[in-house]
């Protein structure tokens, strides 16, 4: 009999939690903090108060309904980060409308296999972002798309008719919307938002009222935000990280949202602290490399920063040591989740040592449950064994929208989320992910977790980033390979001086064999490395293609 702690953690917290709807929530908001700042597009100069975002949210969230659009509809958002994004968001909460989430890289096949699978009735798209022309696109799709009744595209006279119009009815009788409003429960689906699917095609995770409300307020407990906070989001909003752990932490604690740009650009994003005097900042952790590494990153004042949360991917020990010292973020947070958990699970507290901000995704958040399974058997594993985690609460989806196949396959009869992560829990509770199921490389009978590797490289001092992947061998079944980016003036490295780096500081079976030195890697649009895509490609590089 085993007398070790299981890897099962819970979270008490004192507060509890909250058990209305997006739109009461923001209403509440509102009526106590109605002068203050709620929302600041940088690249327009446009702000507003809360008070001002109310009349402006009301006046989308009533033309929506004028138009037709209801409970359980879904209506589908396409563009980058912009206020009428923030609007949308809040306006289809209000309504009970479902918003699907449209992600901006998307091309014509991904966006009518989305438009079809969610149903979708009315879509609201950019009329083009960077390089994609998004109304030649849906003009494409259209045709194929038999539930699709409406494209408003923003700038347009039909985008400013909606909001006119709704204004106009919303001032002249307000119960229309207030009836519509009363009729939600916090149980309702809100929004869709469709994982990247490394095969096949992407899962619709939907997600009610209860899960992402929840999530943002709590995830902005643990970052301690009131009202006096202006948490910069260079994150998508059509990602978790930005509409729940940005746009929802800040409306329920009275913060306010600061939209540095469209898109990611580092310079954009330190002029907005800088501008805005910016209390928090969130990123991927290669967006804080990419602003570290800005030539002019020393004359920016950044000194309004106290906290701000780094996820999305592990986070280099040495990246974060400079966001503490050189950002002044002394109180920046790491958070681990997914989309499906709306998403945070797992968080540091902002009294961690560093060595538990660097080490680990931290604790199980408030009122979650976590555990670290043996994937073979699904027993509970001692605390000190990796396996794989498990998160149950009330941020667990409400399953794969229209797919019940891939829902049981990921949620277990018991609600237990199965992450594919790999992961051990300390005996306080910290858990530190070590890979993922599919990215783990066996090697000749080893077992390897490609962020070990990767993590000692970071220490080389020529190096900025390193990404390990595995690769076909015949002798050992799996060789490893790395991915390297090297830092400016830095002379490039190969197989040789990697290994010469490596060897006496990694077992000899955990020296890459193989080194790729590359500008960039292959991204998602949240700042996610490919894997999936590197290896590919490097089936060529080492001639197996």
């Amino acid at each position: 009999m085993s007398t070790a702690l299981p890897s099962y953690a819970s979270g008490v917290w004192d507060a509890p939690m909250l058990g209305d709807t997006i739109g009461d929530n923001f209403d509440r908001t509102v009526a106590a903090h109605g002068g203050r700042d709620a929302l600041v597009d940088r690249p327009s100069g446009r702000r507003w108060t809360y008070a001002e975002l109310a009349v402006d949210v009301n006046g989308v969230a009533a033309g929506l309904l004028q138009r037709g659009i209801g409970l359980g509809d879904r209506v589908g958002i396409w563009a980058p980060n912009c206020p009428e994004w923030t609007l949308i968001q809040f306006a289809t909460a209000k309504i009970g409308a479902i918003l699907v989430n449209i992600n901006p890289a998307y091309r014509s096949h991904e966006l009518q296999y989305v438009l079809d699978q969610a149903g979708i009735k009315m879509l609201v798209a950019a009329p083009s972002f960077k390089t994609s022309d998004y109304a030649g696109m849906i003009e494409t799709v259209r045709p194929q798309c038999t539930d699709l009744e409406a494209v408003i595209l923003l700038g347009s006279t039909d985008w400013q008719a909606l909001v006119e119009d709704g204004t106009a009815a919303q001032a002249a009788d307000p119960s229309m919307l207030a009836t519509a409003q009363a009729k939600l429960s916090a149980d309702d689906p809100i929004n869709i938002q469709y994982t990247s699917g490394t095969t096949g095609f992407p899962k619709g995770a939907t997600l009610s009222h209860h899960n992402i409300l929840n999530n943002g307020y709590f995830v902005g407990e643990l970052c301690h935000y009131t009202e006096a906070d202006r948490v910069c989001i260079p994150v998508p909003f059509y990602h978790c990280f930005g509409m729940v752990m940005g746009n929802l932490a800040c409306t329920t604690h009275g913060a306010t949202m600061v939209i540095p740009g469209p898109a990611f650009d580092p310079k954009a994003t330190l002029e907005a602290v800088q501008a805005e005097r910016c209390t928090s900042l969130y990123g991927v952790p290669t967006m804080f490399i990419a602003e570290l590494a800005d030539p002019d990153f020393d004359s920016f004042d950044l000194s309004s920063l106290r906290t701000g949360i780094m996820a999305g991917s592990p986070c280099p020990v040495e990246v974060m040591k400079q966001v503490i010292e050189r950002m002044g973020m002394a109180e920046v947070s790491i958070c681990y989740g997914m989309t499906e958990t709306s998403p945070v699970s797992l968080q540091t507290r902002s009294d961690d040592s560093i060595e538990q901000r660097v080490s680990t995704v931290g604790r199980v958040g408030p009122h979650l449950e976590v555990k670290i399974v043996d994937p073979a058997t699904g027993l509970t594993l001692p605390r000190g064994e990796a396996g794989e985690l498990c998160t149950r609460g009330y941020s667990v989806m409400l399953g794969y929208w229209e797919n019940p196949e891939k829902t049981s396959e990921a949620i277990d009869a018991a609600r237990w989320m199965h992450t594919g992560d790999i992961g051990v829990m300390d005996t306080d509770g910290y858990v530190a992910i070590t890979g993922r199921i599919k990215d783990m490389v066996i090697r000749g009978g080893e077992n390897i977790y490609p962020r070990e590797i990767e993590e000692f490289l970071f220490t080389h001092p020529d190096i900025l980033d390193a990404q390990v992947i595995g690769v076909p061998d015949e002798k050992y079944g799996e060789e490893l390979m790395v991915w390297i980016r090297m830092r400016e003036g830095a002379l490039e490295l190969d197989a040789d001086s990697v290994r010469a780096f490596c060897t006496g500081k990694l077992a000899h079976y955990k020296i890459p064999k193989y080194v790729h030195v590359v500008d960039e890697f292959p991204m998602t649009v949240t700042g996610k490395i490919r894997k999936i895509e590197m290896r590919e490609q490097s089936l060529d590089l080492i001639g197996q293609g």
